[in-house]
């Protein structure tokens, strides 16, 4: 017995030796894994290293860690407007609705009215981030983001023209690298709306690999406003292009060659962007795409061999070749709003009308808001709206606080418009046969047709999923790959050892800390998981169960990237498994944080609870995807026994949670208020919404009319009377004096307005094609 535990004393003190003597780790254990880790490490190119390297890691990377810090969360201030945002959007947002009738903008101008870009133009939408040093407004990214959700609401062409010119384009990369000669010329004429930008990136060669652009600029001499200088003749072609038929100033991406040495650097430039007038010699723009009815300006824009001197370069010559890191570093910002915003808007929309919808039609004189089936429906619109709205407020939050998440703007860009699109597939379904029959009274038929442009632009939602989220979020928000990564591609071996080192045993250190937390959590169901002790009491196991979560996912991602190395990326269907648990706890921490701002509201932990299970049940899911597609079955065995020893644990939300969500949709009430704060709301009755609102409130004056009514006719009185019909019964037992004249009048006016609601538009038989076809039409028209 004393030799054995000799032996293992021995052993001992070998080990600590060889791991905790740093020279002696260096060269007997790490040397040999940092020679072997640079021949297997795939060669990276610099627009890859760029991409990485863009932006800010986040609240992602604390979820990543295995250990978020709640306390962290919730101490984050809760985004606010100031008061001249406020009364932006309580006045000149609110008029802007008011001048847009989106039947006209996609129907008959396929563009808004020359008022109403005026109206944009003058009060400063085109210009809200710039300074107000340079005549724009100034305002937060918060702000941003609240004006164009209410502009969703009313007009999909409304939005895209404000959020554009706000999000990526020359604006947002002129505050960054512009010159300060480029910054007073076009930053003043922008915010004035003198100038209407767009930013030309995406090649039809290329698509989602915009860093594969074959649009180039060769550096030459040329002769520009009657003098030779130093330029580039630029030849591109590109599509996609948004506000591009209306732009004045183009900013283009190309890639610039040097091949006669003439900027004294290498030949291949690199990626560069430009500022290009719209009239300037050889440009072309104006013929326009059709975005499914959405009817923004969208289009093309070519040049081939345009002269334009260096100084158009954002940035002037010395920003020559940085432009795929100026547009990485710029894209987190605007991804991050745009369209997280614009999605949430028509969700909220979608949420009020479609519930309002719902207890205003009656089937079986019941109202379709009743039926369980609609319900079921009605729930997740309530669900997904309310997680929707927290992550874009959480988001936006994080751009005022000088992040530039690049990580969470790709969750949010994918998560928030693939939910947008569930809610309006479930709002159709309740609506039925009224969301099918476009015409001006449709409250939802447009946003059906343009949910697939916010699912395509700013990155194809599959290749985000697949490709994005994950594989940029495992090695910027990983605390140690990203290390280990720089120390192998050192060019001083010696030091690249011994940050490697550094890096390596520490992350072996994580990797065992996560193994023995994972399995801590998992046998005791994350009730010894951290909670804050601020939070709200009836949420903190979802805190616990998202710190379980998180150090499993830590736990799994580590050994997905020991078993597969550099080929994970190329397992796009793991990775986006392993990106879609990152984004799950990432959306269930934003409504964590929402209902804690929101001071707790017990009519709202409804709407909470089902977006929180949901969004742990679809975390469990990519779980056990990941566990049953890892190529290696054993270590899947093990993970699977750490992660989930006594079964999956979540569950779908209730029958009886839902039911609660529903209600919250077709009851008016502060709830419903509050999920749907962004909806421009028209007062007169001559508007869908507007119609509903009033619908709505009428259906509710006259139910206790209509319990009289059913009574009445129960009784047999009317039997035999051709009126006692679902249209006509009021009418019959009001003759019959059956109900006094005040019932009578409630129940018209609800009828009146429930008819004007379920109302779908037709039309002339030709739809009017022959008359506008006639001699001069479109001359009258004009």
């Amino acid at each position: 017995m004393s030799g054995f535990l000799l032996t293992v004393g021995i052993l001992a003190v070998l080990a600590a030796i060889l791991l905790g003597v740093r020279p002696v780790r260096r060269a007997l254990l790490s040397r040999p894994l940092f020679n072997a880790y640079r021949k297997v490490l795939p060669q990276m190119s610099d627009t890859e290293r760029d991409a990485l390297e863009a932006g800010t890691v986040w609240w992602e990377g604390e979820l990543f860690r295995g250990r978020p810090d709640w306390a962290r969360l919730l101490a984050l201030p809760r985004p606010r407007l100031t008061e001249d945002e406020q009364r932006f959007l309580d006045n000149e947002t609110e008029q802007a609705c008011r001048l847009v009738d989106d039947w006209d903008v996609t129907h008959k101008r396929y563009d808004l009215s020359a008022e109403t870009w005026d109206y944009l133009k003058r009060n400063g939408f085109l210009g809200m981030i710039i300074p107000r040093e340079y005549g724009g407004l100034g305002f937060s990214a918060y702000a941003h983001s609240q004006v164009v959700t209410r502009l969703s609401t009313r007009s999909s062409a409304l939005a895209v023209s404000v959020m554009v010119p706000n999000s990526l384009g020359p604006a947002e990369l002129l505050l960054h690298y512009g010159t300060e000669e480029q910054k007073n010329h076009y930053l003043p004429r922008l915010a004035r709306g003198e100038e209407v930008p767009a930013f030309a990136l995406t090649s039809p060669w290329a698509g989602s690999d915009a860093a594969a652009i074959p649009d180039r600029g060769i550096v030459c001499k040329g002769l520009w406003q009657g003098r030779e200088v130093l330029g580039m003749r630029v030849t591109w072609d590109k599509r996609y292009i948004t506000l591009a038929p209306v732009c004045t100033l183009l900013g283009l991406a190309f890639r610039l060659y040097d091949p006669d040495g003439l900027l004294g650097g290498p030949a291949d430039v690199g990626i560069t962007c430009a500022l290009v007038p719209h009239d300037h010699p050889g440009v072309e723009t104006g013929r326009r795409h059709f975005p499914l009815n959405a009817m923004f300006m969208n289009g093309p824009t070519r040049g081939t061999d345009v002269f334009m001197p260096l100084d158009f370069i954002i940035g002037g010559p010395a920003m020559a070749g940085q432009g795929w890191r100026m547009l990485m570093e710029c894209l987190a910002a605007g991804r991050s709003i745009s369209l997280p915003a614009s999605n949430t808007g028509m969700s909220q929309l979608a949420a009020r009308a479609v519930g309002a919808y719902a207890r205003v039609r009656s089937q079986f004189r019941t109202p379709v808001g009743r039926f369980e089936g609609v319900e079921e429906a009605l729930a997740r619109i309530g669900g997904h709206t309310y997680l929707m709205d927290a992550a874009r407020v959480m988001t936006a939050g994080a751009v005022d606080l000088g992040e530039k998440p690049s990580v969470v703007s790709a969750i949010v860009k994918y998560h928030v418009t693939e939910r947008a699109r569930q809610v309006v597939n479930d709002g159709m379904d309740v609506i039925g046969g009224k969301g099918i029959c476009l015409g001006p009274s449709n409250f939802l038929g447009r946003a059906y047709q343009q949910v697939p442009v916010g699912i395509t632009v700013e990155g194809a939602n599959i290749l985000t999923r697949s490709l994005i989220i994950f594989g940029q979020g495992a090695i910027r928000c990983h605390p140690y790959v990203l290390a280990e990564m720089r120390a192998a591609g050192d060019a001083d071996a010696q030091r690249g050892l011994h940050a490697f080192d550094r890096a390596f045993w520490r992350h072996v250190a994580f990797v065992a800390g996560n193994a023995l937390r994972a399995a801590g959590h998992a046998l005791t169901g994350a009730r010894l998981a951290r909670a804050p002790a601020a939070a709200a009491p009836e949420m903190r196991r979802y805190y616990r169960q998202l710190s379980r979560y998180s150090c499993a996912f830590a736990l799994l991602s580590d050994a997905s990237m020991a078993l597969l190395g550099g080929s994970l990326k190329r397992r796009e269907r793991l990775s986006a498994r392993l990106g879609d648990i990152l984004s799950q706890m990432y959306l269930a921490s934003a409504v964590l944080k929402r209902f804690e701002d929101d001071g707790r509201q017990p009519a709202d932990a409804p709407l909470a609870h089902w977006a929180l299970q949901d969004a742990l049940l679809r975390a469990q899911q990519a779980f056990d995807g990941v566990l049953e597609n890892l190529p290696s079955r054993a270590m899947a065995w093990a993970l699977r026994r750490v992660v989930f020893p006594w079964g999956q644990p979540e569950r779908a939300p209730s029958d009886a949670l839902g039911q609660q969500v529903a209600r919250l949709l077709t009851e008016p009430g502060a709830a419903r208020d509050r999920l749907t704060a962004s909806c421009h709301l028209p007062a007169g009755a001559d508007e869908p919404v507007g119609a509903l609102e009033q619908a709505l409130a009428a259906t509710l004056a006259a139910e206790p009319a209509d319990a009289r009514l059913r009574a009445y006719e129960k009784t047999g009185a009317l039997d035999g009377d051709p009126r006692a019909n679902v249209r006509d019964l009021a009418d019959a037992a009001y003759a019959a004096g059956g109900i006094e004249r005040a019932d009578y009048e409630l129940i018209k006016r609800r009828d009146a307005l429930r008819d004007r609601v379920i109302r779908v538009d037709d039309f002339p038989f030709d739809f009017g094609i022959t008359g506008a076809l006639q001699p001069g039409a479109q001359r009258k028209a004009a």
